[in-house]
C-alpha cells in the first residue's frame, strides 16, 4: 500500500512548515504554531451529497439549520 499525500498547510495557523511526527501514522507537527495534529480518513458517507439536491437547496435559499 502506498503512503498518503502530505498536508500542504497547518489546519490551525495555515503555515506550510510541517514535519511528520513520531507519534505514528498520519501525525504531523507544525513548527510555526507548535501544534501537533493527526489526519485520518473516516469513511464514505452513507447517502452522500447528490448534485441535484445541492443545486436545488442553493436556488431556493433553503437551509437545514433554519
Amino acid at each position: 500500500m502506498s503512503e498518503r499525500t502530505a498536508p500542504f498547510y497547518c489546519p490551525y495557523c495555515g503555515e506550510e512548515d510541517l514535519r511528520p511526527s513520531e507519534e505514528g501514522r498520519g501525525a504531523w507537527e507544525c513548527a510555526s504554531c507548535n501544534r501537533a495534529f493527526r489526519l485520518s480518513f473516516l469513511g464514505l458517507l452513507a447517502a452522500g451529497l447528490r448534485r441535484d439536491d445541492a443545486e436545488t437547496g442553493e436556488r431556493s435559499g433553503r437551509h437545514d439549520d433554519d
